[in-house]
């Protein structure tokens, strides 16, 4: 947790990028029963029932001091897909060193993706472009992605949607109006504020921990 946030507090470098990424699955939803035709202020209505059409899968990257946003809607969720996001990211930081990536501990999230889709040169060139951070189990909350999800799902995702194409049509609408925004995150939670809301978890590996208890008055 320490190192996530302590990359957070890093100022800019374009040479070291700090970028957040993660997917999550997109369930397809569509109407079983047609809705009537809506006269000028009607207030659409919507049947209950609605038919399963399976899945799909968004990936998205983000980095958070320039609000730089990269998004991808695939059929499905497996090394192959994560191997093509990521050589897909690298081309838009032409002038990274070493793109310093966050991401949680998903089996497809490391380097065997790309040497079991790539030949071992090109994987080994993609691998060395990369810094792998992994959030802690259970600490997904720590992934600032986590924000821009949480905007897409609001907006973008709050209605049925029934096909891959609808939905690509929804989720990449949202994306591109938070990068023409250059809606950034301001990431304020610190070690610092980790070490004393957290305290109780802090006292468990080792009770000298206790200091950075805040005392109050």
């Amino acid at each position: 947790m320490e190192n996530i946030l302590r990359l957070y507090r890093l100022p800019y470098d374009e040479r070291f990028p700090v970028v957040c990424f993660d997917e999550r699955p997109c369930f397809l939803i569509g109407d079983v029963i047609a809705g009537f035709e809506l006269k000028p202020e009607q207030v659409r209505k919507q049947h209950y029932e609605y038919a399963k059409n399976g899945s799909c899968n968004l990936l998205l990257a983000v980095e958070p001091l320039t609000g730089k946003r990269i998004a991808m809607v695939t059929d499905r969720r497996r090394k192959i897909e994560y191997a093509a996001f990521m050589q897909r990211l690298v081309s838009h930081f032409p002038k990274a060193e070493k793109i310093r990536l966050i991401q949680d501990n998903l089996n497809t999230h490391n380097p065997s993706s790309f040497y079991e889709n790539f030949d071992a040169e090109t994987a080994y060139e993609l691998t060395q472009q990369f810094e792998y951070h992994y959030t802690p189990v259970k600490g997904s909350w720590l992934n600032a992605v986590e924000m821009d999800f949480s905007a897409i799902a609001r907006t973008a995702l709050k209605k049925r949607i029934p096909t891959k194409e609808q939905l690509e049509k929804q989720v990449f609408a949202c994306v591109k109006e938070r990068i023409q925004k250059r809606i950034k995150i301001n990431w304020q939670f610190d070690i610092t504020a980790a070490r004393s809301k957290m305290n109780r978890h802090y006292r468990k590996v080792n009770s000298a921990n206790e200091k950075y208890k805040i005392k109050l008055i």
